[in-house]
């Protein structure tokens, strides 16, 4: 009576966002999307602010930035915390 499903894999862009490479991610997030900025977490430690449909989002250092999936002309971010991207995505 049931059918059994999987969920199709989806090939993603992502970026692990640390204190060596935070400029560099920085821009890189900028290039994608125009309105992300700079700014600090509650412990006065460098993030990054992502507009997001749902409002802004913050992505801490070790959090990755992962590029929306589907292809559109204007292409969203979003941060994902590193434990819930390792247990979601593996590398290709």
């Amino acid at each position: 009576m049931t059918t059994k499903y999987v969920k199709n894999p989806i090939l993603i862009d992502a970026v692990q966002f640390n204190y060596e490479n935070k400029d560099r991610v920085l821009s890189w997030a900028k290039s994608i999307q125009f309105n992300v900025y700079h700014g600090w977490d509650e412990n006065h430690k460098p993030a990054i602010i992502i507009p997001t449909s749902e409002g802004e989002m913050m992505c801490r250092l070790g959090d990755f930035i992962v590029v929306e999936p589907f292809p559109t002309n204007d292409r969203k971010l979003y941060p994902c915390k590193e434990e819930v991207f390792k247990k979601t995505y593996m590398p290709l």
